[in-house]
């Protein structure tokens, strides 16, 4: 999934992507311990998709925080 497509979700589906994705994540990594996956880049990749959704849900946290701050100004 594209980082372009990720920043257009809500803060839920970023949520349930975030479980979907790592979960699988866990299915990679139990089938290469066990020799069974071909193409071990993708957990790489996998992971920096988990890496770009927490980052935004940060962001987005970040910015609920600053804007409560400014409206108790």
């Amino acid at each position: 999934m594209e980082f372009k497509e990720l920043k257009k979700k809500e803060e839920k589906d970023l949520h349930r992507i975030l479980a979907e994705k790592r979960d699988y994540l866990r299915e990679l990594r139990f089938k290469d311990a066990n020799k069974q996956v071909k193409n071990v880049r993708e957990i790489r990749i996998i992971r920096q998709t988990i890496a770009r959704i927490l980052m935004l849900l940060n962001s987005k946290k970040e910015k609920e925080i600053v804007e409560k701050k400014q409206e108790k100004e």
